[in-house]
């Protein structure tokens, strides 16, 4: 009865410690899957930074372009305002000279 008694618990210390080994591999499988994961976190952190470095250094071209192009269209606007100037100064010369041709 004692010797049934002792391979019963011998049994049960076997189970037991199997399960323990059984739980410490999976304490290392999620030990590992959490590294994993901070390393993954870690990265798109990196990658967010950096895209967001460059999505700032496009905004940056993209006013500066912006102002260019207001530059552009208020000069433009001033060689249009001088052009048609000299164009009506012209056609009022022009009429002029069929006057003064029209006198003689």
């Amino acid at each position: 009865k004692l010797e049934t008694r002792v391979r019963e618990l011998e049994n049960e210390l076997d189970s037991e410690q199997k399960r323990g080994i059984e739980a410490i591999k999976g304490v290392r499988k999620y030990e590992r899957r959490v590294k994993e994961l901070t390393y993954q976190t870690e990265e798109d952190r990196k990658n967010v930074l950096r895209l967001q470095d460059l999505v700032d250094k496009l905004q940056l071209k993209v006013k500066a372009y912006k102002r260019q192009a207001e530059e552009s269209d208020e000069q433009a606007n001033a060689h249009l305002s001088h052009f048609r100037k000299v164009q009506h100064e012209l056609e009022e010369a022009e009429e002029r000279e069929l006057i003064s041709l029209n006198l003689k």
